[in-house]
């Protein structure tokens, strides 16, 4: 441990440099967004150890306080392109409610076949509605479990 310390007091520039590169090749490899302001607060110390030479204690505590502040301006501020207020974009099924489709096979006891948005779904008839025929137009109600549609007619 005497020697990161002496590494520290002797090159705090490169120090700083390092703890900011590792942070942000950590950050690089998680993806989560919570090492990316420690490692540019990493690097604003790095410059600030290299122009004033303030000492290994007054690095550390300002590295600290910037971190927290740019942590909390940056995530107030900074826009967030991966959070999405709508439905999953993977849930391939969860995007069919209101879609309109066509009946391709008959429906026996509630139970048919509809093709939505390029696929066949097997469906059911929702609770009321007639069973509509082969090639008639149903909207999606409602997505049930396994890979099933509930349909009205459109």
């Amino acid at each position: 441990m005497p020697n990161l310390i002496h590494l520290f007091v002797t090159y705090p520039f490169w120090a700083w440099m390092g703890a900011g590169a590792f942070l942000l090749a950590v950050e690089i490899g998680t993806g989560t967004g919570y090492l990316l302001w420690p490692a540019a607060s990493a690097g604003v110390i790095a410059i600030v150890a290299a122009a004033f030479h303030p000492g290994l204690a007054i690095e550390a505590l300002s590295f600290a306080l910037l971190t927290i502040a740019t942590t909390i301006v940056g995530r107030r501020y900074m826009p967030t392109p991966f959070r999405h207020k709508g439905p999953d974009i993977n849930d391939r099924a969860g995007r069919l409610v209101g879609r309109t489709g066509e009946i391709v096979r008959p429906f026996d006891a509630g139970l048919g076949r509809v093709f939505v948005d390029g696929s066949e779904w097997a469906a059911e008839v929702a609770d009321g509605a007639a069973e509509p025929a082969v090639g008639a137009r149903v909207e999606v109600v409602e997505v049930l479990g396994a890979a099933r549609l509930k349909v009205k007619a459109a």
